[in-house]
């Protein structure tokens, strides 16, 4: 089975996807301090920015000050907090009631003025008022909903002449992928489909998980017009310890020049990044 079709997933109930984000929301483990004081929650950005340090170049947040902003799947809040601190005026959008505790918790602990609506990407105009917003932005969303297509058809919604849309979803042709299919398929390529969507999170047995190449991409975006797509992003760090706060990077990555990474990264990165508009 080819990896990531856009039909792969459509039998998996969004109920069980939301069930799985409630029950460990992303990057909750990100600190060992009180979850939602702002010991926690300075700990989270700074662990999850140093491990992805391109989301700043990516997102531009001083780009969007007294702009709109809406973020689809805005999870625990934390590039949420960066773009409201920047200037920007912000509307969140996540369907897992326990990230948006968190969130808004956040929103709170800085003095931050963020709407926050509890919705899912495939049925965002049910819930969010329709209305003209600078930038559509979502990061590490789309790969996870059953209905991506039609995700993309209610951000396209939101989208004026002169709206962005910026997107993060996975790229199949990874490091990341290659090594979730040697290390639990032992080959197994024709288990792909379910190894990737196993293995792409911390937490394991995501139900939902696309991957996706440039092409397809595209294919996804019909009609809108690609402006950048970029790759980025290699998890260079041993599991075990990084679970225990410990940056320890594999073996193979260890004595390997920076700047060889780098270019690594951006041909196989896990991150496949996309900014368009309609």
């Amino acid at each position: 089975m080819p990896i990531g079709r856009i039909e792969d997933f459509l039998d998996v109930p969004i109920g069980r996807v939301r069930e799985f984000w409630d029950a460990r929301p992303c990057n909750i483990r990100h600190s060992r301090r009180d979850v939602g004081s702002r010991e926690y929650f300075d700990e989270v950005e700074e662990r999850k920015y140093f491990v992805e340090p391109h989301i700043h170049t990516f997102a531009q947040f001083e780009k969007w000050r007294d702009k709109k902003v809406l973020e689809v799947g805005c999870g625990i809040g934390t590039d949420t907090v960066n773009f409201a601190r920047a200037g920007a005026k912000v509307t969140a959008v996540d369907f897992s009631p326990k990230s948006l505790d968190i969130a808004k918790r956040r929103a709170e602990v800085y003095g931050l003025e963020i709407d926050f609506y509890e919705a899912s990407a495939e049925k965002l105009s049910d819930i969010v008022p329709v209305e003209e917003y600078d930038l559509i932005y979502s990061f590490g969303v789309l790969h996870h909903t059953p209905r991506p297509a039609r995700a993309i058809s209610e951000m396209r919604k939101y989208m004026g002449p002169d709206s962005l849309l910026k997107i993060m979803v996975y790229h199949r042709h990874s490091w990341k992928v290659l090594w979730i299919l040697t290390t639990y398929g032992k080959g197994a390529f024709w288990k792909s489909r379910d190894l990737i969507a196993r293995h792409s999170e911390a937490q394991t047995g995501c139900p939902v998980t696309y991957s996706f190449t440039k092409k397809t991409i595209r294919r996804l975006l019909a009609g809108f017009i690609i402006q950048d797509v970029t790759i980025d992003h290699i998890f260079p760090y041993k599991i075990r310890e990084y679970r225990n706060h410990e940056y320890v990077r594999e073996w193979y990555f260890r004595y390997l020049p920076r700047r060889l990474f780098h270019w690594m990264e951006k041909r196989w990165g896990w991150h496949l990044c996309v900014t368009a508009r309609i």
